[in-house]
């Protein structure tokens, strides 16, 4: 459906803007009052990562006015290979203050606001509230369900985003034209059900793929253009090339957005999500062990039998010496329960401590009730045993 334009136009362009978009200028559908209407709007990006990274850039080209970028991370080398606004010189920076600058060098016309802060039930509708729109680059249930629930509830809307390995999605949601977050994904999946880009990686290109979806979909609301992604979710598949499109109705009964909606303000976003299951959090309460307590049991020979429940692409960056790989998924399913000793302790560990958690809780039900992990997983055993090591 077309939708009308989300802000009104700028007074004027000046000579150096209108030699600077002109290519814009000559599009009938965009022309001089489409530009003024982008020079006045105010976007926020959420995240300055793999989605937020082309967003901010495309953007800032495009001459959206003002651009906010909500961020507390600072830049990692691991970043770096899909996450482009960022360079070699910026790793441990600021990534709001890096990607701030690249904005700037792209175009200094555009103002930058910057929110070097978590974004979280506190402070997340006095940010909104300065902007039009919302363009969604984070990377956790958690806080897609706060974005979304913040913009139902200050009626704004918001350009999704999401990517792991070679797929992508995205749409836009916006309640007063169609169904929100919630009318698509009513419940967040079970705790470490759905791994994260961390967990599982991700394509770099598609970052670029997808948050170039954003970017348009954005001028296309702020300058009341074509027909935006509301009530539609464009799914993108790169190994086989092919975008296809699923229809998203607005959900009566949703608890937002509903006709009797049930959550009228802002709520817990962990405890919903449940970041760790209530299960994975009683069976690691007294049995977690250190690092440095593997590396004991390890020297004095103690008869253990250490599990990585990783994927086999994280075993290959980096490993604990005498693991072996048994991925998560194979617990859940209850494949590798056979598989495990009786007469040796197990040990579980994962990338940080919550997966293994997630495995310890399966194991403790099927009867291995003297099972641990590792808290702080492979990241705290290389920092703390093995230095040289590298980390993902």
């Amino acid at each position: 459906m077309s939708l009308p334009p989300l802000v009104e136009p700028a007074a004027e362009l000046s000579v150096d803007e209108v030699r600077r978009y002109s290519r814009h200028l000559i599009i009938p559908d965009v022309g001089m009052d489409g530009q003024k209407r982008l020079k006045n709007a105010k976007v926020l990006c959420v995240g300055a990562g793999g989605l937020g990274s082309p967003a901010l850039m495309y953007l800032a080209a495009a001459g959206v006015g003002t651009l906010g970028i909500v961020e507390f991370d600072t830049v990692d080398e691991s970043n770096l290979q899909r996450q482009i606004i960022h360079g070699q010189s910026d790793v441990g920076r600021s990534k709001a203050e890096s990607a701030r600058d690249s904005v700037k060098e792209i175009n200094p016309y555009v103002n930058v606001i910057l929110h070097e802060q978590r974004l979280d039930v506190d402070n997340v509708k006095e940010i909104f509230a300065q902007y039009d729109l919302i363009v969604d680059g984070t990377d956790n249930f958690a806080t897609r369900y706060l974005v979304n629930d913040a913009a139902v509830l200050l009626g704004k809307p918001y350009v999704w985003g999401s990517i792991y390995r070679f797929d992508g999605q995205a749409s836009v949601f916006w309640a007063e034209h169609g169904p929100c977050y919630r009318c698509l994904y009513p419940e967040a999946p079970p705790p470490g059900m759905v791994p994260s880009c961390a967990e599982g990686g991700v394509l770099g290109v598609l970052c670029a793929s997808i948050g170039s979806i954003q970017v348009t979909e954005a001028i296309k609301l702020l300058a009341g253009v074509g027909e935006p992604l509301v009530g539609r979710l464009m799914i993108y598949d790169a190994l086989e090339m092919q975008y296809r499109q699923v229809k998203v109705r607005k959900d009566p009964n949703c608890a937002l957005c509903g006709e009797n909606p049930t959550v009228t303000d802002l709520i817990d976003y962990e405890a919903f999500c449940g970041v760790v299951s209530e299960e994975a959090q009683l069976a690691a309460a007294g049995n977690t062990i250190t690092p440095k307590q593997l590396k004991e049991w390890q020297d004095t020979g103690e008869d253990i039998f250490l599990i990585d429940v990783r994927e086999p692409g994280e075993y290959e960056i980096v490993n604990i010496p005498g693991a072996t790989l048994i991925p998560k998924n194979e617990f859940l399913l209850g494949n590798a329960l056979e598989k495990m000793p009786q007469d040796k302790k197990i040990v579980l560990h994962c990338k940080t401590g919550v997966r293994s958690a997630e495995v310890l809780a399966v194991l403790h039900s099927a009867g291995f009730a003297d099972a641990v992990h590792v808290g702080g997983g492979v990241i705290g055993w290389v920092n703390q045993i093995e230095p040289e090591k590298p980390v993902y």
